[in-house]
């Protein structure tokens, strides 16, 4: 096994990106409706760009093998974050095969570093029963309180 190197998402990298988001959504139990891969695009392209969305990805030899991302936005301040600056964590996904070797543990130590430096006072994500384990031993708190409305 090579030795996993981690660095910042690219558009280059985005159609691997994209393809491991959708593994990810189908994995966590969501059935495909429709192709996710343009907006996907669109979303990640637009976001780049403007600085409210970052990703990180884990590295073995020239294949990506894990991903995260982080999304910034404002909400009303709140007295656990008083700035309202929120980071919004998504597509951490980690092949079968490269997983339990803290390569998620790293992608997640690097966008929440991203998240501080953009100024967020909070990190919320909503974790499939896999990550929970990894959100819990970094200190993630649940928050019962969590619901959610398809429009």
């Amino acid at each position: 096994m090579m030795e996993i190197q981690y660095r910042k998402l690219r558009e280059a990298d985005l159609d691997v990106f994209i393809q491991m988001r959708m593994e990810q959504l189908q994995e966590e139990g969501t059935t495909p409706t429709e192709d996710l891969a343009p907006p996907l695009r669109s979303y990640y392209e637009r976001h780049m760009r403007d600085g409210t969305f970052v990703g990180w990805l884990a590295m073995d030899g020239g294949d990506i093998i894990a991903t995260s991302g982080m999304s910034f936005v404002e909400k009303p301040p709140t007295y656990g974050c008083p700035n309202g600056r929120t980071g919004i964590l998504s597509s951490m996904y980690t092949l079968g095969e490269h997983r339990r070797q803290g390569i998620a543990a790293a992608l997640l130590d690097n966008v929440v570093r991203e998240a501080r430096a953009h100024g967020c006072g909070a990190v919320q994500v909503t974790a499939a029963d896999m990550g929970v384990l990894l959100y819990t031993s970094y200190g993630f708190r649940k928050n019962e309180n969590f619901m959610y409305y398809p429009l």
